[in-house]
């Protein structure tokens, strides 16, 4: 798949604002900040028409957030003629805006169009940023992720999320003939593509660090094989064949290695491949079942779940193998699926205890563990790039007939608040997050 989008930031300005105005994300939960977001102005009719579609966007990704409200445009006091007009701040404090983004898009040709915004903090009267893009008529959509992204971090202080891609199993078919594909599509949902045919079974997908491969594992003639799938190219190459079953391979930090579980002669054990050489080094050795094997943000430290204590339950390694030590807690029930936060913060997994399944999040070293999610089976938690969000997907009870439920990808924020679901044109579990793509 070809990155349609070349575009370049042209930073105009940016003034600090006496009074700052911000959401501060890293403490309780705070109300919505107040947000006007007009419709941006337009130089001709396809401006305009880009125009609606990028304000838009904007407001999606804001609002999807669950930390801005954007302000009913019924209640706006002032139209734009264009982006130098000047703000009438009294008018957008009158209706309790707290800050104020205003935009314009010049279409010049389909190759180049210029899109600018402005954010305003309305009870100060300043201007936070000031921005133009340029972009062609195909990337109409990222660069309003772009604009997202660059107000979330203005107004946080961390990097947004909206500029992202997620690689998920679509699932087809009925519970005993189920069809499993590769499928990606933007953070929101949109610019959906179905990455194989659904001829071999696929697994456990997870991009590389540089977003332009993806590994996951597939059946091929029923045997478990682990692939690498380009997706600018699409093409496909099986990183090795292994004896025995293969679980869910991830990339190292730097994106030369993967690591993943292996079954040999009935046990399951960790082991590492170097991408570049193709040697395989095994880290764990034992009766003990190890799986799900993730990396801490700076490749030393791996997380994974083992049942040496009789139960499924987390621990950490160092990336040679050594030093294993458990940190999930005794006695509260099993863990499973642990992956570290691109922050290092935190480590997200499953949860199951008294017939129900949890996603939850704990600091490296076992203290502080909090659930965010809940249901009949709720499982494979992935980051947002900025370790804010967590996505997960979520099947439903079987009904009286014993038929299953539907299985849906959702989001959730890491205080356990504004989950919501990702609409995908049909089953959907698995989900793994890119890096931001802005910064590829």
């Amino acid at each position: 798949m070809k990155n349609i989008l070349t575009f370049l930031l042209v930073v105009l300005f940016s003034v600090q604002a006496k009074a700052e105005l911000s959401i501060d994300i890293t403490g309780a939960r705070s109300e919505p900040m107040a947000t006007a977001l007009p419709v941006f102005s337009g130089k001709n009719k396809m401006s305009e028409y880009y125009a609606k579609k990028i304000t838009d966007v904007i407001q999606s990704d804001l609002e999807s957030s669950g930390l801005f409200r954007v302000i009913d445009s019924f209640a706006y006091l002032q139209t734009f003629k264009n982006i130098d007009d000047s703000p009438r701040f009294v008018d957008w404090q009158a209706i309790s805006a707290e800050a104020l983004i205003q935009g314009e898009v010049d279409f010049i040709s389909e190759k180049k169009i210029n899109v600018s915004f402005r954010l305003w903090d309305v009870f100060s009267a300043q201007e936070m940023h000031s921005a133009t893009l340029e972009v062609g008529n195909k990337g109409w959509r990222r660069v309003a992720h772009v604009i997202a992204d660059t107000i979330y971090k203005r107004i946080t202080g961390e990097e947004g999320y909206f500029d992202t891609r997620i690689v998920y199993i679509a699932e087809t078919g009925s519970a005993l003939k189920r069809i499993k594909r590769l499928a990606i599509m933007d953070q929101d949902g949109e610019n959906h593509q179905f990455l194989t045919d659904g001829l071999n079974l696929v697994l456990t997908p997870r991009f590389s660090p540089n977003m332009q491969q993806i590994t996951y594992m597939s059946y091929y003639k029923d045997t478990p094989r682990v692939y690498l799938f380009d997706i600018e190219t699409g093409k496909q190459q099986v990183v090795g064949d292994f004896e025995g079953m293969t679980f869910a391979p991830r990339f190292s930090p730097d994106g030369h290695k993967l690591i993943m579980s292996m079954a040999r002669n009935g046990n399951s054990d960790i082991y590492e491949m170097n991408l570049d050489t193709r040697v395989v080094k095994r880290l764990t050795k034992g009766p003990e079942i190890e799986t799900s094997p993730s990396y801490s943000p700076d490749g030393k430290y791996i997380v994974y779940n083992s049942d040496r204590s009789g139960g499924q339950q987390l621990y950490i390694m160092d990336s040679n193998g050594k030093n294993k030590h458990r940190i999930s807690p005794f006695g509260n029930g099993r863990y499973a699926t642990p992956v570290w936060s691109p922050r290092g913060d935190y480590i997200a997994f499953t949860k199951m205890m008294n017939g129900k399944f949890y996603i939850g999040v704990m600091f490296p070293d076992g203290t502080g563990e909090r659930l965010v999610a809940e249901g009949y089976l709720v499982e494979a938690p992935t980051w947002s790039p900025n370790g804010r969000i967590l996505m997960y997907f979520r099947q439903q009870a079987p009904n009286k007939k014993g038929i299953p439920g539907p299985t849906k990808i959702y989001a959730v924020d890491i205080t356990g608040y504004n989950e919501r679901m990702l609409i995908t044109p049909v089953d959907a579990s698995d989900p793994a997050w890119s890096p931001l793509l802005s910064n590829h």
